[in-house]
């Protein structure tokens, strides 16, 4: 009874740290993209704000999107970077599944873009640094982003500039290629459109270096270097990128224009694709990549911060057409859990209960706050043991007696997804 007593209590302490819906505030809707949505909240005890995005489960299974959602979240919960919109917690309810990152007012590249802000050359030449030093990290832990545009470039409130969306994120190692035909077609690069067609070897990193050049040009100038459409059918791309030439304006510098023909050089091979291959530009020479990364380089470009840098119809959307609304999820759920109670829940499509419970199971929570906590506690714990002298001998006595202490959810394969046939699964992750 006593054993039965400890485990019960470590199960209940476990659920008092996990994070929920409950532990935020919803302030305002702010995005929303082809099947989650996203908006501001407020973390209820340190008041700290975050952006939340959540995806319905059933509109997931519907649309072949939950091996995607799992991936993105496989991957945020493993990489951090000064340069990237870093996921904090995710969390479920019988609903929705929840990502909390970091919040960024100020705006997307995208939506200036369309503002008609006309960014500087040093503005642009900031993004192109601080989008280097993202990529570049990314490439150490073997990712592959497949969708750097303007529209996933969010800013801060200091004009810094944030890779976001790793909703089509694959990662490669020990020589791997992807091969799917994966991405934003004006931002794609040639190899994607060839593997696709002709088939071979594939593609690797060096597709993002290429999305980044594309992005930049469409900073700079307003329009990117290619007329390209998502009607445009892949065998004309092909065909397009062996036959035109990219007309860069004669009023930019040319080492500017050069480094871009770099990241807008079709064969892979001969393409700047790498922190190194960057700082070996004249362009770049004077740049202080410390400062860079210390976020010392003063931007070009500062959001006006009086004003949220968004639509703002997303937020009229969520409160009037929305047949779900976030802001009365608690109640909904709580009517249905009482209906359910009430008589025998028979689903009408059984076949689509069996997935959502097991998109229920596999699930992957994750909370930083309660990692970071654990890291700070772990290194403490090693300088007191190192100025004890004597530490390993106190550590191994105390391991002895101590109860196992129980491991962050790790992520987990998608194993069982299988069972829900094509309704859960989608192509191949490369």
């Amino acid at each position: 009874r006593a054993s039965n007593t400890r485990t019960s209590s470590k199960f209940f302490f476990s659920f008092l740290l996990t994070v929920n819906f409950d532990h935020f505030q919803i302030l305002r809707a702010i995005g929303k993209g082809s099947f989650g949505k996203v908006c501001i909240v407020q973390k209820r005890d340190t008041e700290k704000m975050y952006a939340m995005k959540y995806m319905n489960k059933q509109q997931c299974i519907e649309r072949d999107e939950v091996r995607n959602v799992f991936r993105e979240l496989e991957i945020l919960q493993e990489i951090e970077h000064v340069f990237l919109v870093n996921l904090w917690y995710s969390f479920q309810d019988e609903e929705d599944m929840f990502m909390v990152v970091d919040l960024l007012l100020g705006g997307d590249l995208r939506y200036h873009l369309q503002q008609g802000v006309q960014f500087s050359e040093d503005a642009a030449r900031l993004y192109l640094c601080e989008m280097t030093l993202a990529l570049d990290y990314l490439q150490s832990q073997h990712i592959i982003h497949r969708d750097v545009k303007p529209d996933n470039i969010l800013l801060d409130e200091r004009g810094h500039a944030h890779l976001t969306d790793f909703n089509i994120a694959t990662i490669i190692k020990d020589g791997e290629r992807a091969t799917a035909l994966a991405g934003t077609k004006p931002y794609m690069a040639p190899e994607i459109f060839q593997s696709f067609v002709n088939g071979g070897t594939g593609y690797a990193f060096e597709v993002d270096w290429w999305s980044l050049g594309v992005t930049v040009f469409e900073v700079l100038r307003g329009w990117r270097p290619y007329d390209i459409h998502a009607s445009n059918s892949v065998e004309s791309l092909i065909q397009l990128f062996s036959t035109i030439s990219v007309q860069y304006s004669p009023a930019w510098p040319k080492d500017l224009v050069a480094l871009l023909r770099k990241l807008l050089t079709v064969n892979p091979e001969h393409r700047f694709s790498s922190l190194s291959d960057m700082q070996t530009s004249p362009y770049l020479t004077d740049i202080d990549w410390d400062a860079v990364y210390e976020k010392k380089m003063e931007a070009g470009f500062v959001p006006n911060k009086g004003r949220l840098h968004c639509d703002p119809t997303f937020e009229l959307e969520e409160m009037i057409l929305e047949s779900r609304p976030l802001h009365k999820k608690k109640k909904r759920l709580a009517k249905n859990r009482s209906r359910d109670n009430s008589k025998d829940s028979q689903s009408e499509n059984d076949y689509l209960q069996e997935c959502l419970e097991v998109v229920q199971q596999e699930f992957m929570i994750f909370n930083r706050e309660r990692l970071k906590r654990r890291q700070s506690e772990g290194q403490s714990e090693a300088a007191r043991e190192d100025a004890n002298g004597d530490g390993e001998a106190e550590a191994a006595a105390t391991d002895e007696d101590a109860p196992e202490p129980e491991p962050d959810p790790e992520p987990e394969s998608s194993s069982k997804l299988s069972m829900c046939g094509s309704v859960c699964s989608s192509p191949g992750s490369c």
